[in-house]
C-alpha cells in the first residue's frame, strides 16, 4: 500500500544517481559538472534614503535652518547637504581671471565647513552631512524644481525626471473587520 503525502512533497526518489534531473557526482566519475555560483544584483530599497538641501548664507536663519536640517536627518536617517550658492560675476563668462574664482571657492568652503562644524557641535548630529559650493544657476534650478519646474536631469547612464509626488487622498483608516 503506497503512502498518503501531500501534494507539495515531492515524490522520494529511490535512486539519485538515476534520477534524469539531477545529475550525478560520484567518486569514480570522469565528467562531473562543474556549477559555477549563480550571482544575483543585490536588492536596492523600495525608496533611497531622502536627501535635505539647506543653503548656509552666514545668516542667523541659515544656521537655524541647518541645525532643524541636521536634527531631522538624524530623525529620518537622511542627509543633509550644506549648500554656499556663489553669486555670478555677471558679464562675459571668460571675462574673471580663474585664480579669483578658485580663491572665491576655496574660502566659501572653509566658511560653510566651519557653520556646518559649529552646527554639528550644537546638535550632536554626525555623519549625516555634506558640504558642496554651487554656482547660482544650479541652485535656482533646484529652487524652480521645488516650486513646479521640471527639472530633467541627463547624465551618462541615462535621464530621470525630477516632479512633484501626487499628494495621497485623505482616507480614514478603518479597523478590520469593521
Amino acid at each position: 500500500m503506497s503512502e498518503i503525502r501531500p501534494p507539495w512533497e515531492p515524490e522520494p526518489v529511490a535512486h539519485p544517481d538515476t534520477h534524469p534531473a539531477i545529475p550525478s557526482a560520484r567518486a569514480g566519475d570522469e565528467h562531473v559538472a562543474d556549477v559555477e555560483p549563480l550571482r544575483l544584483t543585490p536588492l536596492l530599497p523600495r525608496r533611497q534614503a531622502p536627501w535635505l538641501i539647506v543653503e548656509v548664507d552666514g545668516s542667523p536663519a541659515g544656521h537655524g535652518a541647518l541645525v532643524w536640517a541636521l536634527r531631522e536627518a538624524a530623525r529620518r536617517e537622511a542627509t543633509v547637504v550644506a549648500v554656499h550658492v556663489l553669486d555670478d560675476p555677471g558679464g562675459d563668462p571668460l571675462q574673471g581671471s580663474g585664480r579669483v574664482r578658485l580663491r572665491a571657492h576655496l574660502a566659501a568652503y572653509d566658511r560653510l565647513e566651519a557653520h556646518v562644524l559649529r552646527a554639528i557641535a550644537e546638535t550632536g548630529v554626525q555623519g549625516r552631512s555634506r558640504t558642496a559650493v554651487l554656482e547660482r544657476p544650479v541652485f535656482e534650478a533646484l529652487a524652480a524644481a521645488t516650486q513646479g519646474a521640471d527639472l530633467v536631469v541627463v547624465g551618462p547612464h541615462g535621464k530621470a525626471l525630477l516632479r512633484h509626488a501626487v499628494p495621497r487622498p485623505l482616507t480614514r483608516r478603518l479597523a478590520r473587520g469593521a
